[in-house]
C-alpha cells in the first residue's frame, strides 16, 4: 500500500487548540469601531486598515460589511461574509446591513463561481450558540463553495478535510478576482 502525504499547514493552529479566529499575526487596530469588541477577530478586521487585510485574511469590504477567509474552512474558498459592526442577532441590524450583506453573499458566490469554477454553494448561519456559533456575539453568513465530487473519504475516516489550497494562495487568487470584477 502507497501512502501519499496531504500538507495543511494552516491548520496546526486548530490541531493545537489555539483560539479559533485569533488573528495570524498580532494586529492592533489604530481605533476599533465604537461597540467593537476588542476580543472578536471579526471586529478586530473590521477595525484595521488595508494594509492589514491580508494578515486577517480579508479578501472585502463595503461601507456596511466584510467578508474574510475562514482559517478553519469545510472547504477550499469558504468565506465568512459578516456586518462590520459587532451585532448578535438579525433584529440588530438595519435594513441597509441586511440588503448589503445579502448583495455581498450574492457578489462573493460570483467571484467563487468564476475564479475557482465552483459548481454550487452552502450558504449559512448560525444564530447563538446553542445553534453552533463558534462566534455568537457578532453575526457572520457562511459561504461555503461545491464542486461534483468534492466528498471523499478522509472526514469519516481519519475527520480530515483535504484543502488543496493554501490560505495565502486564496487570498491573492480572490483579492485579484474580486479586483477584476469592480
Amino acid at each position: 500500500m502507497t501512502f501519499e502525504t496531504l500538507w495543511a499547514p494552516w491548520r496546526l493552529g486548530y490541531v493545537q487548540g489555539h483560539e479559533k479566529g485569533a488573528p495570524i499575526e498580532p494586529v492592533e487596530p489604530e481605533a476599533w469601531r465604537p461597540g467593537g469588541d476588542h476580543g472578536c477577530f471579526l471586529c478586530r478586521a473590521a477595525a484595521v486598515g488595508p494594509a492589514h487585510h491580508r494578515a486577517l485574511g480579508v479578501v472585502g469590504t463595503t461601507p456596511l460589511s466584510l467578508v474574510v477567509i475562514n482559517r478553519f474552512p469545510y472547504s477550499n474558498g469558504h468565506l465568512l461574509v459578516a456586518p462590520l459592526d459587532h451585532r448578535a442577532t438579525l433584529q440588530a441590524l438595519s435594513a441597509a446591513e441586511l440588503l448589503d450583506l445579502q448583495q455581498a453573499l450574492a457578489h462573493w458566490c460570483g467571484v467563487i463561481e468564476h475564479s475557482m469554477q465552483a459548481q454550487g454553494f452552502n450558504i449559512g448561519l448560525n444564530l447563538g450558540s446553542v445553534a453552533g456559533a463558534g462566534l455568537p456575539g457578532h453575526l457572520h453568513w457562511h459561504i461555503v463553495p461545491r464542486w461534483q465530487g468534492d466528498v471523499n473519504f478522509m472526514p469519516t475516516t481519519a475527520g480530515v478535510r483535504v484543502l488543496p489550497q493554501a490560505l495565502d494562495s486564496l487570498w491573492e487568487q480572490l483579492a485579484a478576482a474580486a479586483e477584476a470584477s469592480r
